[in-house]
């Protein structure tokens, strides 16, 4: 599997996203411009990572102008082919922007900057807490109950923030984001977003390789099939 990265004005975790899938995972990774177009050279069993950072500066809202960067058409075409994409903090506003996920992420409700490990885990029975650094100011998910109503039916909800023990309640909430919500995922389940940065957390160097296991469950044993794929990403 093969892995584009794309570089943004302001992106800082591009090279921690680079770093952590081609030499903690061991995956293919090309660096991609936000000017660039071109997205041949990848394959819908390919995936496209919009890293986290403050892609130009976070002006007017966070996303909301990378949404027009030349590449992002492209993505979304990607996108639309069934091809996998992953937003991660910064990344995931800039989906929301484009319309590929639906909500937004609004100012944390402490209305501060917020950067400190938390915990998360997948949706199901049994899931496991896991320890993954956030940094953010504006990680609230919020959307109208239709939408919250329509996520959790069609089991979008991908992962919750918790408590160490692994209960979702307010005490693990760490931005105020309606019903815990800390990833969702698309209808098709290609395209997914998140605001914990599982890319800091996937070196034993660090003490920390959580976050392995959720790159893993997300995209490495993606051709698995979408029944299979969702079993993994809520029982991991």
């Amino acid at each position: 599997m093969k892995f584009g990265v794309v570089v943004f004005p302001g992106s800082n975790c591009d090279r921690d996203m680079q770093n952590a899938l081609q030499y903690d995972l061991g995956q293919e990774v090309i660096m991609l411009w936000h000017k660039d177009t071109d997205l041949s050279a990848f394959s819908t069993e390919d995936c496209i990572v919009l890293p986290g950072g403050f892609s130009y500066g976070d002006y007017l809202r966070c996303g909301a102008i990378a949404r027009f960067s030349p590449l992002m058409q492209s993505v979304i075409e990607f996108a639309g082919r069934g091809g996998k994409v992953l937003g991660v903090c910064n990344g995931f506003q800039i989906l929301c922007e484009s319309h590929l996920l639906p909500g937004v992420l609004l100012r944390n409700v402490n209305q501060q900057f917020i950067s400190k490990n938390i915990y998360m885990r997948g949706e199901g029975d049994g899931g496991k807490a896991l320890k993954i650094p956030i940094a953010h100011g504006e990680g609230r998910y919020y959307a109208d109950k239709e939408t919250l109503d329509g996520l959790e039916k069609n089991g979008q909800v991908i992962y919750r923030y918790c408590d160490a023990a692994g209960n979702v309640n307010a005490a693990g909430n760490p931005n105020g984001s309606l019903r815990n919500i800390a990833g969702i995922c698309n209808t098709s389940r290609n395209v997914f977003g998140m605001m914990p940065h599982p890319e800091r957390a996937c070196s034993a160097a660090l003490g920390n390789t959580d976050g392995r296991l959720i790159l893993e469950a997300l995209f490495i044993h993606s051709k698995q099939g979408a029944a299979s794929r969702k079993a993994e990403l809520v029982n991991i």
